[in-house]
């Protein structure tokens, strides 16, 4: 596997873009060396620099929806790659008209995990103390655990925010467990929030390969079907779609689980207020008619289809108003 910023590949070289950040390098060489295998190809890394990489102001006042995608998009469309991936939480909702969902591998853990100095947990964590997050969802449920802590806006890679709870900056961070695992940190977790309690971004924890809406080469096709994850795509879609139906966006204070057990789609999720004084709650359940990738697709659109008029019906524009409002 090579790595760099050619426009274009060799024969039989697939391209892969991606961020050029520690993490997303990480997180696409394990999907790369998967797709490697089974297209029987060689593989290429293509890092591409993202607005969300290199502005220091907090993801909230960016927009938060798209600004790690747009540049690893306009890539793929300019033909400087053959396929990119994402982090799924990363990518806008609404359908790009020249690309389309290649694959969604199996999806990891989707928890939060709250590293912390001297082994502290969110319920031990003294009165004041400073926790780093630029995320709007994690702040508000920050307030809402733990209205005595103070949260601390804070940008960079992983290693950045976990040496600010070194130095002693911050008493902790909020991170996701997902990326931890990728990285080999998952040590530096001190507790990992239950998804009950702590329900996290639509998506974290799944990649997303995203190909050029056209059909391409076979063995790279072929390649993607190989390692697209049903369940994980179908409740990545549930949780999607809930964004979608609120009008809501990835940046959002919006947390939603979906998983499958027992033949069963369920889907949870919570909008709340930026102080994290308020919150509302649906939940619902829905039984694909198979295992298919059609039918749980299916049920992901009937729960969250169900779980939006819920939330809308009793005020969720008013807590998360449209993106386009803010």
């Amino acid at each position: 596997m090579s790595s760099g910023a050619g426009t274009a590949g060799t024969a039989g070289t697939i391209r892969v873009g991606t961020r050029a950040s520690t993490l997303a390098m990480a997180q696409t060489r394990q999907v790369a060396e998967r797709i490697a295998k089974a297209a029987k190809a060689e593989i290429e890394l293509v890092p591409v620099t993202t607005e969300g990489d290199t502005s220091r102001a907090s993801l909230a006042s960016l927009g938060g929806t798209g600004v790690f995608a747009a540049a690893l998009r306009e890539a793929l469309l300019r033909g400087e790659c053959d396929v990119v991936v994402h982090s799924l939480k990363d990518l806008p909702t609404a359908e790009h008209p020249g690309l389309r969902l290649g694959a969604v591998p199996k999806r990891a853990d989707a928890r939060d995990a709250l590293c912390a100095r001297d082994g502290l947990t969110l319920a031990t964590l003294p009165e004041g103390a400073r926790i780093g997050t630029g995320s709007p969802r994690r702040i508000a449920q920050l307030r809402a655990a733990r209205p005595d802590v103070t949260p601390v806006d804070i940008r960079g890679n992983v290693d950045t925010r976990l040496g600010k709870v070194e130095s002693g900056e911050v008493d902790a961070v909020l991170l996701a467990a997902a990326g931890l695992g990728r990285l080999g940190r998952a040590d530096a977790a001190t507790e990992l929030l239950s998804l009950v309690d702590w329900p996290t971004a639509a998506g974290q924890g799944a990649l997303a390969i995203e190909v050029r809406r056209e059909r391409g080469d076979r063995a790279l096709e072929r390649a993607l079907e190989a390692i697209d994850h049903g369940t994980s795509r179908a409740t990545a879609l549930a949780e999607r779609l809930v964004l979608a139906g609120l009008e809501a966006g990835c940046a959002a204070p919006v947390g939603v689980t979906a998983f499958v057990d027992d033949e069963l789609l369920f889907l949870s999720a919570n909008v709340y207020s930026a102080d994290g004084t308020r919150r509302l709650t649906s939940s619902h359940a829905a039984t694909p008619d198979s295992r298919s990738s059609a039918d749980l697709a299916d049920a992901a659109r009937d729960v969250a289809d169900r779980v939006v008029a819920e939330l809308l019906g009793n005020g969720a524009a008013e807590l998360a108003p449209p993106e386009e409002s803010r």
